[in-house]
């Protein structure tokens, strides 16, 4: 772990598996972004359009969608994702083109991916808690927020930008390096969660 001060210039330099991760991810979310806009213009111009991924009652995107916390800024969502995704991809091609970014650019990018998976966090207690439905392209778009917050924070907390306590420069070698049960573990924690909170719901969806 690299050990920084408020004043020295070591950079990070993310290797190409940090780099490849951002793209993937990235890529991912966009599309699921991209989809729910399709899928949003197709309501906007048939109100009554069943979607490709209407399933059933809790299953549907266009019931989410119709509500307000898919319009959080007053307009819809997936706009901010069709936005937001274009930078990891764009900082992972970079970083595998032999860029390096400035100390304070990688801590905005911190701040910006935590904000993205705190947006996510939001929207997936709203879904399973407050709006009752579940939308299949929102999903998507979590599951790659969730690898790219670990793999971001944890990178940055043992590069030493995240500035903590010397004392936990190992557990924060090794948490990197196994970045992907922090992933992992989310999304069963997350998952087990809407099993719970939709039992008595799973049966529709043989029906």
């Amino acid at each position: 772990m690299s050990e920084l001060s408020t004043s020295s210039e070591v950079i990070p330099a993310p290797g190409k598996k940090f780099a490849w991760t951002l793209i993937v991810t990235g890529i991912i979310g966009w599309l699921a972004a991209f989809s729910l806009i399709l899928e949003r213009l197709h309501v906007a111009s048939n109100p009554n359009a069943t979607l490709s991924c209407d399933l059933n009652p809790f299953i549907s995107c266009k019931s989410v969608m119709l509500t307000e916390q898919a319009r959080l800024l007053g307009f819809p969502n997936p706009i901010i994702g069709l936005a937001a995704f274009i930078f990891p991809i764009a900082i992972g091609a970079a970083i595998l083109a032999g860029a390096k970014f400035a100390l304070w650019f990688w801590r905005m990018f911190t701040v910006g991916i935590t904000m993205g998976f705190l947006f996510v966090v939001w929207l997936w207690t709203q879904s399973t808690f407050v709006i009752n439905v579940l939308c299949p392209y929102c999903m998507v778009a979590w599951i790659a927020m969730i690898p790219l917050f670990w793999t971001v924070v944890l990178f940055m907390l043992r590069e030493g930008v995240i500035e903590t306590p010397i004392r936990f420069a190992g557990f924060f070698d090794r948490a990197y390096e196994r970045t992907w049960l922090w992933a992992l573990s989310t999304d069963l924690v997350i998952a087990a969660i809407i099993i719970v909170r939709f039992w008595s719901s799973w049966h529709l969806l043989w029906k």
